[in-house]
């Protein structure tokens, strides 16, 4: 099963995958995409540690997403990818030619894969249209993954204020 989780900073959304990963009765592997490339983000990244239960196993892939998730995903596995949004970010941000190559892959894995596969990701298209063209090719390659994203998942989620609505 494939669920996607999507909502705005600081809604809840990625309370909300980790209290259904919890409650899932399976093992749980936890997919980080972020990196610490500051201080700021450091701290964000160690909230996020912390909140975790500790006999979740942990992966840091910023990058290579879909053979984290070849490697990870069972049949007793719950696996967690938090969240898609840094991982594009990553890509863009390394420049990195083959980026649409790894977001085809990941759409071609994930229907492939056994035991239960949660994806968080920020919507970021309700907000003013960005000044920089780096920016605007993020919120428009971000718009395009969680569609596609969503098309493919089983369920999707939108949550708000903390509140989750079920959209599929």
């Amino acid at each position: 099963m494939i669920e996607l989780v999507i909502g705005g900073a600081r809604s809840g959304k990625s309370s909300y995958a980790e209290r259904l990963a919890l409650e899932s009765g399976l093992r749980v592997t936890y997919i980080a995409t972020c990196e610490a490339r500051d201080d700021e983000m450091g701290e964000r990244i160690a909230h996020h540690r912390d909140r975790r239960p500790a006999e979740w196993r942990t992966v840091e892939e910023p990058l290579l997403l879909a053979d984290a998730l070849r490697r990870e995903a069972a049949a007793d596995t719950c696996v967690l990818v938090d969240c898609l949004t840094l991982w594009l970010s990553n890509a863009l941000l390394a420049n990195s030619p083959g980026h649409e190559e790894e977001i085809d892959k990941l759409l071609a894995t994930l229907p492939t894969l056994p035991g239960r596969v949660i994806l968080v990701s920020n919507e970021v298209g309700w907000g003013i249209v960005p000044e920089n063209a780096l920016a605007r090719r993020f919120r428009d390659e971000q718009g395009r993954l969680n569609q596609r994203i969503a098309a493919i998942a089983d369920q999707v989620t939108l949550v708000a204020a903390g509140l989750p609505l079920q959209l599929k």
